[in-house]
């Protein structure tokens, strides 16, 4: 509640914004030509300290980070109308961390990706000393503890990278799975990652869009979750207007567009079964997909 007012404050100047127990961010979207928006971000930012000052708190501006996404080109141009706070001039990062997540400029991942490789490979390879004497059950609760959470942590940000940026986190799924089982690193890993039921990490992705696409469709995700997808209705009667089909926006791929969770939802939710599609509980359908994915993964 202590808290409250600072919403208000940048409420004021149009700014959105989110709030975490220790952690504050601001978000503007801005054209290239709008580089005068920058103002009413200074401003928000000097109302922020002034606030803070009088409650007796600290806006550390050295801890204070700004990051531009888009095109280099047009960061390139932004950069130098970064805005400075307390007379501290803020450059530009090229990556963050938000919520544990690494974002770099171009929203490829790739440092976040490399950080989860290094930090798996370094559990796995400490569960590889101990492996002789552990069982298979106590092996499997280790590797899903320290390995397989880090590669389900925020995976759903990861629908739509290139599968070379996938691959190396396959590599650590693979590893893992051969140090669950005791494979040999010449056996192939399907039919391995098969017996032990492991979706592959692209699938568990998929898993993940649908499930909060299933959630969203019955009221059970946040409302910003909920206003990016629209039930499909045709202008005329057809069979599909039954089907529980989402409508496809249109976006522009060669941007950042064919990325965005409102059209890769509706484009992965389209191609299930019927069956799955109209499960009447959760569990169900978490059951149903898993099954549908499966399949799609090992046929």
């Amino acid at each position: 509640l202590y808290m409250l007012p600072l919403g208000n404050i940048i409420r004021q100047h149009g700014i959105n914004f989110h709030c975490y127990a220790d952690d504050t961010q601001l978000y503007l979207s801005i054209k290239p030509d709008e580089t005068n928006r920058l103002v009413r971000l200074q401003a928000c930012l000097k109302d922020i300290k002034t606030w803070m000052t009088q409650n007796c708190l600290l806006l550390n501006s050295d801890k204070t980070e700004v990051v531009i996404f888009g095109p280099e080109r047009f960061r390139e141009k932004l950069s130098s109308y970064i805005v400075t706070l307390d007379g501290i001039s803020l450059a530009s990062s090229s990556t963050v961390r938000n919520l544990g997540v690494i974002f770099d400029q171009n929203l490829s991942f790739d440092s976040h990706i490399k950080q989860v490789s290094r930090t798996a490979f370094f559990h796995l390879r400490n569960i590889v000393k101990i492996r002789n004497i552990l069982s298979q059950s106590d092996a499997e609760k280790l590797i899903h503890a320290f390995v397989t959470s880090r590669l389900d942590y925020c995976n759903s940000l990861l629908l739509g990278c290139p599968t070379y940026s996938l691959k190396s986190l396959q590599l650590i799924q693979n590893a893992a799975a051969r140090v669950l089982t005791r494979t040999n690193s010449r056996d192939h890993i399907s039919p391995v990652l098969a017996s032990l039921h492991w979706l592959p990490v692209k699938f568990r992705i998929e898993f993940k869009i649908l499930l909060l696409t299933y959630k969203a469709l019955n009221d059970r995700a946040p409302s910003y979750l909920k206003d990016l997808i629209v039930r499909y209705f045709p202008n005329r009667a057809l069979r599909s207007q039954t089907a529980g089909l989402l409508e496809v926006p249109r976006v522009s791929k060669s941007r950042m567009g064919g990325r965005a969770f409102s059209y890769q939802a509706p484009q992965l939710w389209n191609k299930l079964p019927v069956n799955v599609r109209e499960a009447d509980t959760l569990s169900t359908f978490k059951t149903r997909l898993k099954t549908f994915l499966f399949d799609k993964a090992y046929s």
